[in-house]
């Protein structure tokens, strides 16, 4: 049986970069100010309190993950981008964060407990390998 997927439209921090190549060359010169500029441009990407919501949130996926091995899948897709507007219409959902379980049921806020009753059930669902 494949797993379970679970989509996440939220809010996220967005970091910008040089090409990848440009990245090696700039870190390989230990530039302070270059490495300055990405943290200082993610800490200031977000307004603090949604940058802790994001933490919470980030926290909750890293345990639910650890939790429910590979039985489920997590995909975090920032509601701000392309996908995650054409996802919101998708699902029908405007307050984020948005979870999304097997494209069906959505939770959503901050009740992970809700999440984790309807990744449950879904996963009871399912049928056991034989």
């Amino acid at each position: 049986m494949p797993p379970l997927m679970v989509e996440i439209i939220a809010y996220a921090p967005t970091q910008f970069y040089h090409c990848a190549h440009c990245e090696v060359v700039w870190n390989a010169t230990e530039v302070s100010s270059v490495k300055k500029w990405h943290q200082e441009n993610l800490e200031t990407s977000m307004p603090p309190d949604m940058m802790q919501e994001y933490r919470n949130l980030s926290d909750w996926v890293i345990n639910a993950a650890e939790h429910y091995g590979g039985r489920v899948v997590f995909k975090v897709v920032d509601a701000a981008s392309m996908e995650g507007i054409w996802k919101s219409l998708k699902y029908r959902v405007h307050k984020y964060p948005a979870i999304v379980i097997d494209g069906k049921g959505s939770s959503l806020g901050t009740d992970f407990r809700r999440a984790e009753a309807l990744i449950d059930q879904r996963l009871m669902l399912q049928p056991t390998p034989v």
